[in-house]
């Protein structure tokens, strides 16, 4: 697999660029639009944690494991929310995508669905990733339904795994998708894609 550098990736209705503290406001914002940290199972930064929030996952990219991502309105340029590659293993070929998150109202549009088709081309097509994961809270549903429609496998479950921002502790729900489904799911990513509104 190719190292994961900072990269732009575009089309439609977005661009996705490399995450940097100048897209504080923008985030804080996002974040604004639907008061998206007060949901127990996400990790949307509060408005006084942005800035903690992007230098937490700017560490994780000078550590090698994290590239993040502000997804921008392609002809705005505001910031709609952010996404990420982590826990990246160049060893095995693997790399999940996580930390997605987007303002209230452009939830259950066009946003989504291309963020996901462009860091899904680029894994799969650029990088050389054998196998792409997902992982959310046992709680969030939405998140859940929305991996599922990308075409991802449902793995299992690894309970008791991980620390919630309330301070109890989660069950992780774990997906994938490899490269040999890649080309029916790229293909399906499309077709939803010509269904939807932007």
């Amino acid at each position: 697999m190719k190292p994961v550098t900072p990269v732009t990736l575009a089309g439609g209705p977005i661009r996705l660029v490399p995450l940097t503290l100048d897209h504080t406001p923008g985030l804080q914002a996002a974040a604004a639009d639907g008061e998206l940290w007060t949901l127990r199972f996400t990790s949307v930064p509060t408005p006084d944690d942005t800035r903690g929030y992007i230098e937490t996952a700017l560490a994780g990219q000078a550590a090698g494991h994290r590239l993040p991502f502000a997804v921008l309105d392609a002809t705005t340029g505001e910031v709609l929310g952010s996404t990420s590659y982590h826990d990246i293993v160049p060893a095995i070929e693997r790399v999940e995508i996580g930390y997605t998150w987007y303002a209230q109202r452009v939830q259950r549009s066009a946003v989504n669905t291309t963020a996901k088709l462009l860091l899904l081309t680029h894994a799969f097509e650029t990088l050389g990733a054998r196998l792409v994961g997902w992982r959310t809270d046992n709680f969030n549903h939405a998140s859940q339904r929305a991996i599922e429609r990308l075409g991802a496998k449902r793995d299992g479950v690894m309970r008791h795994h991980a620390l919630r921002r309330d301070g109890t502790v989660r069950d992780t729900v774990m997906y994938s998708l490899t490269a040999g489904e890649w080309p029916e799911v790229k293909a399906h990513l499309h077709w939803q894609l010509t269904r939807q509104r932007p």
